[in-house]
């Protein structure tokens, strides 16, 4: 039957971070659970949440909360969520490969794979956006 297919429903949850990364990745999971119960199947968290926005100054302690994408226990939790639930999760986190940073998202699938890593290419920079000195250009290109 032409038009008919698979129902798609999308929720984006937000929430006041704590600076504890544990406190504020289990609330994303409790939102994730909720949006589930009530039929979204991609479900988007804010960005950077694994703690406050930290792009309002410029502060090298700062870089100590980059996590490599290989092996990020964010990411591999969020994996084993979304097979769980049968969800897609998009997961935004700040980023270390080598010497560069990256504001980045991996795509999780609803079957728990990682489809993939896009690195951020547009970084804004301006009064409380301060994310060029943290940031490089993505360079994964648009997917």
């Amino acid at each position: 039957m032409a038009g008919a297919g698979r129902k798609v429903a999308v929720a984006a949850v937000q929430f006041a971070c704590t600076d504890t990364v544990a406190d504020n990745v289990a609330a994303a999971e409790r939102l994730i659970r909720e949006a589930h119960k009530k039929g979204a199947n991609i479900i988007l968290i804010q960005e950077l949440f694994e703690g406050h926005y930290f792009c309002q100054a410029q502060r090298m302690d700062f870089f100590g909360r980059a996590k490599p994408y290989k092996e990020n226990p964010t990411i591999m939790r969020m994996q084993k969520l979304a097979k769980e639930l049968d969800v897609v999760i998009p997961v935004s986190f700040f980023e270390e490969a080598g010497n560069a940073h990256y504001n980045s998202v991996a795509i999780i699938d609803a079957d728990g794979t990682d489809l993939g890593l896009y690195r951020k290419s547009h970084i804004p920079d301006g009064p409380g956006y301060q994310e060029k000195f943290y940031f490089n250009p993505g360079d994964t290109g648009f997917k």
